[in-house]
This record gives C-alpha cells, sequence and structure tokens, in this order.
C-alpha cells in the first residue's frame, strides 16, 4: 500500500478525496489514465487521472508541520516557498513560519542572523549544496527537516556527468547539484550539450 500523509484536513476537498478514493479502489495499480468523470447530468466535469498534491508535496507539508509541533520556543524557517501552492506558503507563514529567501533567490533573512538553535525547513524542491554546507556551518540540522522530493532528488542523481561536460565547455553553465530552481534548465541544458 502507498505511504499515507498526515496532511491537515482542510488541504484536501471533500470532492476530490471521494473521487480519488474511488479510483483507487477501482484501479489500485494506476494503469487506466483515462479522467474520472463527475456527471451531474446537464454539466459533466472530467478530472485528470492524477490531481491534486503529489507525493513529494504531502511528505514536504506532513515534515513542515512536524517541525511546527517539535519547535517549542525555537524559530522556524523555509528557505523559500514550501511548494507551489500560495495557500499552503500562506498557512504556514500564519503559523509563524518565517522564509529566509523570496522565490528567485533573494535573501530576505542573512544566514548570519540564524543560530544553532533554528529549525530551517529544506523546502521540495531541494537546494544547493551550498547552502546546506553554509547551514552546517552554522549549526543547522539540514537533515532533520529536509523536505527535498525523492523525484527531484533522483533527476539530480542523473546530473554530475553532464554537470562536468557543461563545467568544460563553460564554467559559466555549470549548476551546483540540487539547485531548486534550476534542475529543470539543468536537464535542458545537459540534453542540449550531452546528447542524452
Amino acid at each position: 500500500m502507498a505511504r499515507q500523509f498526515d496532511v491537515p484536513t482542510f488541504y484536501r476537498s471533500p470532492v476530490v478525496s471521494r473521487v480519488k478514493e474511488a479510483r483507487r479502489l477501482a484501479d489500485p495499480r494506476k494503469k487506466d489514465l483515462s479522467p474520472s468523470v463527475l456527471d451531474f447530468g446537464p454539466v459533466r466535469f472530467k478530472l485528470a487521472r492524477h490531481f491534486g498534491f503529489c507525493y513529494g508535496v504531502e511528505n514536504a507539508i506532513e515534515i513542515a508541520y512536524k517541525a511546527l509541533d517539535e519547535a517549542n520556543d525555537r524559530r522556524v524557517f523555509l528557505l523559500s516557498e514550501m511548494i507551489h501552492n500560495p495557500h499552503v506558503n500562506e498557512d504556514l507563514l500564519s503559523r509563524g513560519i518565517r522564509f529566509l529567501r523570496t522565490t528567485s533567490g533573494e535573501q530576505i533573512i542573512p544566514f548570519d542572523e540564524l543560530s544553532a538553535n533554528d529549525i530551517v525547513i529544506i523546502p521540495a524542491f531541494g537546494t544547493t549544496l551550498e547552502t546546506e554546507n553554509r547551514l552546517r556551518e552554522i549549526g543547522v540540522d539540514v537533515e532533520a527537516y529536509d523536505t527535498t522530493c525523492p523525484f527531484v532528488e533522483g533527476v539530480d542523481a542523473q546530473l554530475p556527468d553532464c554537470q562536468e561536460e557543461l563545467f568544460r565547455s563553460d564554467p559559466r553553465k555549470a549548476l551546483p547539484r540540487r539547485d531548486a530552481g534550476h534542475v529543470f534548465a539543468c536537464t535542458i541544458r545537459s540534453t542540449l550539450r550531452c546528447g542524452a
């Protein structure tokens, strides 16, 4: 059985939950890719076979709430948006989590203001090794609340060979492993340069 996550119920639509459960029971191996159809007579809604929060997002949300629960009097930070969903990010901000950077990477709160006692959540799309190392230097436990999606990590594992080729051809094009904003760009560049 697939892993079930503890995601707040207000993030889940009761209608969507019922549709997904019916699909899960009818097609547990998810081989039928046709859309779900909600037929209300004069109006029919077609819902994509796969929709809603993915595995990585549900994992990230669960870990973020765990961080809030375990924080006690410690400050809790996110490197940037948790996921690309404004409702989730606004909810986390309302609960006291603060962003260290904007989504474009601009620093909002300098790392120099962090302490080893702070909790820093790595977002679902990961971060650079440089950022991880900087946080470790401060004493922040980067593994405890790392919500990096395992599928993002899988892409990262395939990049080193092409990264090396990119660096040899033009050092300015080489991108750090697990660079949240550039995994897709690096994959495209890798395909162009490495012929993969």
